[in-house]
């Protein structure tokens, strides 16, 4: 391996943005434990491990099944 390289002539990856993309996400602490223990165990980091779990829902287009309870009137302004 050389001890310098030149890199003046480099250019940026065009595609690199596309790659992946940083969003703010708010979790409960026991799913951010889940994904930490799997991570000692996989020796994956968390967030990537979250990042594959979502884009497995992605691909299978997986539903998550809800159903809200109506609270009737309460609350109504």
């Amino acid at each position: 391996m050389r001890k310098e390289y030149d890199f003046s002539k480099a250019k940026r990856n065009p595609y690199a943005n596309r790659l992946k993309r940083q969003v703010t996400i708010r979790l409960d602490h026991g799913t951010i434990a889940y994904f930490k223990a799997l991570s000692e165990e996989t020796g994956i980091r968390y967030q990537t491990l979250i990042n594959l779990y979502l884009r497995d829902c992605a691909a299978t287009q997986k539903k998550l099944a809800v159903a809200w309870r109506a609270t009737g009137a309460k609350g109504a302004a």
